[in-house]
């Protein structure tokens, strides 16, 4: 069953303004740069602890690392590395390096040593740039990898002269990396070399965002300039009262993971925007930039959102500058929302996306109808369908299945893993491992995701449910739901939650106030307190971790 305009049932709840298609440039992603220098050299581009760097700069510095680089051998096609956190050096290599045609590889600032070394060897990677704290980590794995430079930059290169020096004095015993190729950013940037003149189309791959995916062993999405292209285009037409040169984004999200990349980096620059740039997500922090440098959009996730609701000295006053908030990477739930919501006067609406598809897929409208607890609608030239596992046949709306999508936003497959590709991309639909259902009026809901379905007694058991259920509760401040091993029904329900502090909770309140909400076979039948959760570097909680305890 193929798509049709007039079967697109969700068309009719786009907002006034939002296309149903748009006609995207043939261009790269380093045109996004020249183009916002352009139209307004002066706006800030990126705001770090007080020190800011102009569009023209930032277009500056990208064209003289580009040089740089091109001076120590990197050429199109070459793999480069980005370890690092939000530091006004992401944006400049980021572009550099799409400025030569290379692909990016951003890796994770996070990963053990383990994991480094399987993604450096994996994606071939020969140029590393990386946060000289960092550093150790990589010196130690280095010889198993095809890794033949480093570049190290330093968070003092990037901060006012004031706090630089604070900076040095603080962290003295900082690593001081130094050897054969390894070069210090700051070198190479007053180099000021040209860089070559490279022929860069939008089917070449510009990115390698390495991902658990829909199999679950982590690998390269190859993204191309045009899936990036589009997918920034996507979302700002769907953010349809973005001002251009007039916003404020707070980016805390991490650029090294796609959702940060195009809703933060991306949408700022497509825009115009300033970003403020954070390394790291610390909720006084985060508070303090808010107040002080009043942002408008803010991308983030669930869990962001809940410890801003949740401080005990944050009004409306401090918070009431952000307007347009996007929720992705885990469920949203609906108290979560209603309260940060009232909190700042702002939108905030949940959406779905994947490594896979740049990432953003679908989004609920910002201003428009919208239904709290989806994902929304698929958004402009995007499709998408809910279908049998086994079959991938089409199912009709109310029932269960899997999500499949279909737009130009979608990855070209994975990195030298044909048989991974092949799993995944079929006739042009990819299909996401996520069990979904679209309702009657085109919004669709993610159940969750295949391997985290619990089977308990032969019913299907959805953690998010469950999860949902539990955030109700006026004592619960997080809650995960996960399957354990049963010798009786295969798996049973257990819940790890963490209590507002200050309150107590015991097992039997959680069971009761779960009775009328839920059918008995999905009550957690196991429940531990726990003092955190644990959660990746975007902030999604990592069910793996849970069920291996």
């Amino acid at each position: 069953m193929e798509e049709t305009r007039d079967n697109r049932i969700w068309l009719r709840h786009y907002e006034e303004g939002v296309p149903h298609t748009i006609d995207y440039p043939e261009q790269n992603v380093y045109k996004l740069l020249e183009e916002a220098a352009a139209k307004n050299p002066g706006r800030t581009a990126t705001l770090f602890f007080g020190a800011r760097l102009s569009y023209a700069r930032l277009l500056e510095l990208a064209e003289s690392f580009a040089g740089a680089l091109s001076s120590l051998g990197v050429k199109k096609g070459d793999r480069v590395a980005l370890i690092l956190p939000n530091l006004p050096a992401y944006p400049i290599v980021h572009f550099a390096v799409l400025r030569l045609g290379g692909i990016l590889v951003p890796t994770n600032p996070l990963y053990v040593e383990r994991e480094l070394e399987r993604q450096l060897s994996s994606s071939g990677t020969e140029t590393v740039v990386i946060l000289d704290q960092l550093y150790p980590r990589l010196e130690r794995i280095r010889t198993n990898t095809p890794v033949r430079r480093i570049v190290v930059t330093r968070v003092p290169d990037f901060l006012p002269p004031v706090l630089a020096v604070l900076y040095r004095l603080k962290n003295r015993s900082a690593p001081k990396p130094s050897g054969d190729s390894v070069y210090q950013y700051r070198d190479l940037i007053r180099r000021k070399a040209s860089a070559p003149v490279v022929d860069v189309s939008p089917d070449d791959t510009a990115i390698l965002l390495y991902t658990g995916g829909t199999t679950g062993v982590s690998k390269g999405a190859v993204l191309t300039h045009r899936n990036l292209v589009t997918n920034v285009l996507q979302t700002r037409r769907w953010l349809s009262d973005v001002r251009e040169g007039q916003e404020i984004c707070l980016c805390v999200l991490p650029f090294f993971h796609s959702y940060g990349m195009t809703t933060g980096m991306h949408l700022a620059v497509e825009s115009q925007s300033e970003m403020v740039l954070l390394p790291r997500f610390e909720l006084a922090d985060v508070i303090k930039q808010i107040k002080k440098h009043r942002p408008t959009i803010f991308c983030a996730v669930p869990a962001m959102y809940n410890a801003i609701n949740r401080h005990p000295q944050v009004s409306s006053r401090d918070v009431g500058s952000i307007r347009i908030c996007v929720s992705g990477g885990a469920g949203l739930p609906v108290d979560i929302q209603r309260r940060f919501e009232e909190l700042t006067g702002g939108r905030l609406v949940e959406g779905y996306g994947l490594s896979e598809t740049s990432p953003v897929a679908l989004v609920n409208p910002i201003h428009g109808y919208r239904k709290s607890g989806t994902i929304g609608v698929p958004v402009s030239d995007t499709v998408a369908r809910v279908v049998d596992p086994e079959t991938k046949v089409p199912l009709p709306a109310g029932e269960v299945g899997e999500l499949a999508l279909q737009g130009p936003q979608v990855m070209k497959g994975y990195w030298q893993l044909p048989e991974e590709t092949a799993q995944v991309l079929r006739e042009g639909w990819l299909y996401t491992g996520d069990m979904a259902v679209m309702d009657e009026e085109g919004f669709f809901s993610i159940v969750d995701r295949k391997k985290d379905l619990i089977i308990s007694a032969g019913m299907n058991i959805y953690p998010r449910e469950v999860e949902e259920v539990l955030h109700q509760h006026p004592k619960v401040m997080e809650a995960a739901v996960v399957g354990v091993s049963s010798a009786v029904r295969e798996e049973t329900v257990k819940a790890f939650i963490v209590v507002e502090p200050g309150q107590g909770l015991s097992k039997q309140e959680i069971i009761q106030f779960c009775q009328d909400k839920l059918s008995k076979f999905k009550i957690p039948k196991r429940i531990e307190f726990v003092d955190e959760l644990p959660k990746s570097a975007l902030g999604k909680v990592l069910r793996r971790v849970l069920r291996e305890r």
